[in-house]
């Protein structure tokens, strides 16, 4: 396979990071920070909108991500708000949203956009894992790792190694996605 080179915007070092991991060996990522406009929407909409922004500012190809996290006692909120949330919360002010109910049970969505340039209409991978919504735990990850326990599994992702995680997780799920789309495009 021809390796080629994406910009991948984000500002976020730990995205960054997972998806050079996950996509070794298939593309190669550059980052690049840039103040895109967060529109109110669906986790779908939201990327789209986000990806075409980037298209335009880099002036080629790119990717995004997007990532949301739901609960299923609150129909899936915060859902793509969660990174707002989770900045006035954290992640015990998060688990604390669920007191009173009984229903513990959430999921992770991954939305990775890709588009190859400007006038281009960006292409969508989502993935998506379910698990439980736990008091934090663990060393490693960010966000709201700490507090997300995958079904199957008896740690959350702040628990798991990267390599772990890495083969699991809702990016991973999206990501294999993008991989194959990539694969046929060559």
């Amino acid at each position: 396979m021809t390796h080629r080179t994406l910009t991948f915007v984000t500002g976020n070092k730990n995205k960054l990071r997972e998806m050079q991991a996950l996509l070794k060996g298939v593309i190669d990522l550059q980052s690049r920070a840039v103040d895109l406009e967060e529109i109110q929407g669906s986790t779908q909409e939201i990327a789209l909108a986000k990806c075409r922004q980037a298209a335009a500012i880099i002036g080629g190809p790119v990717l995004t991500e997007d990532v949301g996290l739901g609960f299923n006692a609150m129909n899936g909120l915060p859902g793509a708000y969660v990174k707002w949330f989770l900045e006035e919360l954290k992640p015990e002010g998060l688990v604390r949203m669920l007191k009173g109910f009984d229903d513990k049970s959430g999921f992770v969505i991954c939305t990775i956009a890709y588009c190859e340039g400007p006038g281009h209409e960006p292409i969508l991978f989502e993935g998506i894992h379910h698990g439980t919504i736990v008091e934090p735990r663990g060393p490693g990850g960010f966000g709201w790792n700490p507090i997300f326990q995958p079904d199957g599994t008896t740690e959350t992702y702040a628990e798991m190694s990267d390599e772990s995680k890495n083969k699991c997780s809702h990016r991973f799920l999206a990501v294999e996605k993008l991989k194959l789309f990539l694969k046929e495009q060559q």
